[in-house]
């Protein structure tokens, strides 16, 4: 790939850019516009949208006759108001699956049916070591946690005359931070394989290069809670990669230098074939990766297979420290997986 230039420094700063979005499953809109600002700079990538909020846009190839996928989703974690209490303070019901413990002490934002923005805190309820000495044992979870306003409220009238009400989305605050090649924040999960996408497409026009045949590049909205990428893919697609963060941890072989090709998740084997095309392709590029299987864990490609995706699907990413909490990868993961799109792009 030679004639090919990767921009780092553009990849991590539109990472930076789209992580400042709020966009947990469900309100999507602002980050899936961002997305559309992004590619309407490409005259040969055509921007449409499925019925449930999904980008779907086609990038013309060399061969029209049938197209190949990227996916990424740009939905992450968040919340929703379930309760006002008594107190004024707001119980919690989750968007996406996470450990309460992660998100304990947390900055977050109450977005209220008016449109404003409410700081807050997510904390124990009686959380302070002072006066409650069973804080260290206390279990975590919705009873137990509660979002404490930046506001004068006591009371449940109070609160509900800020504006807020049952069913408002919370934000959580990605904290973003750019160290020595580290990017650490929330929404790395699935924030990077957006930016990779991204990185994907300007590389090759830069470069004055189509891929070899129509490209799909479609970004769900509602990953997180398990039916993301099910529907909204044109018939004439016959391979989808998606790209979505690799965890790690004990027992995998993940890390945050590489691109990782996952070969089984909790949905089972992905395709043999084409998952071995990609790592041939790695390997003949010498792009780093790492083969890892992952246990409790689905992606877009396990939606729409779920959901009788009759295509070849693959699965790549990122290695990501810290999933569903305060993640952290490297830029060598991030520029070894845009790698690997490119060369899959390119291939026959």
């Amino acid at each position: 790939m030679s004639k090919i230039q990767i921009q780092q420094e553009k990849l991590v700063n539109q990472l930076v850019e789209v992580l400042n979005i709020p966009s947990p499953s469900g309100y999507t809109e602002n980050a899936m516009q961002w997305v559309a600002n992004e590619l309407a700079q490409y005259d040969d990538v055509a921007i449409s949208y499925s019925r449930k909020g999904a980008l779907v846009a086609r990038w013309e190839g060399k061969d029209s006759s049938k197209s190949i996928g990227l996916a990424s989703h740009i939905d992450t974690l968040g919340a929703m108001v379930k309760e006002i209490k008594p107190s004024g303070r707001l119980k919690l019901t989750q968007v996406g699956g996470y450990a309460w413990n992660t998100v304990e002490n947390e900055g977050c934002q109450v977005l209220t049916t008016k449109g404003d923005l409410i700081d807050g805190t997510i904390l124990l309820t009686n959380g302070s070591v002072h006066v409650n000495k069973d804080v260290r044992t206390a279990k975590r979870d919705g009873d137990t946690m509660e979002v404490r306003l930046d506001a004068k409220t006591t009371t449940k009238d109070e609160t509900a005359g800020l504006g807020i009400q049952v069913g408002d989305y919370v934000f959580l605050d990605p904290r973003v931070v750019v160290n020595n090649g580290f990017v650490r924040s929330r929404h790395l999960d699935n924030k990077a394989g957006v930016s990779i996408m991204l990185a994907t497409v300007k590389a090759l026009h830069d470069a004055g290069l189509k891929p070899s045949s129509d490209v799909i590049l479609f970004f769900s909205n509602f990953e997180e809670v398990g039916h993301g990428a099910a529907t909204g893919f044109p018939d004439d697609m016959e391979e989808l990669v998606a790209i979505d963060m690799a965890a790690i941890g004990k027992g995998q072989n993940s890390d945050e230098y590489h691109c990782s090709i996952c070969v089984k998740d909790g949905s089972g084997p992905y395709h043999h074939g084409l998952t071995s095309k990609l790592r041939a392709l790695a390997d003949a590029k010498e792009i780093a990766y790492q083969p890892d299987i992952y246990v409790y864990y689905g992606s877009d490609g396990s939606a729409f297979w779920r959901a009788g995706g009759d295509v070849k699907i693959a699965l790549i990413g990122p290695g990501v420290d810290g999933s569903h909490s305060y993640e952290r990868t490297h830029v060598d993961a991030l520029m070894a997986s845009a790698e690997l799109c490119v060369a899959y792009l390119l291939s026959d």
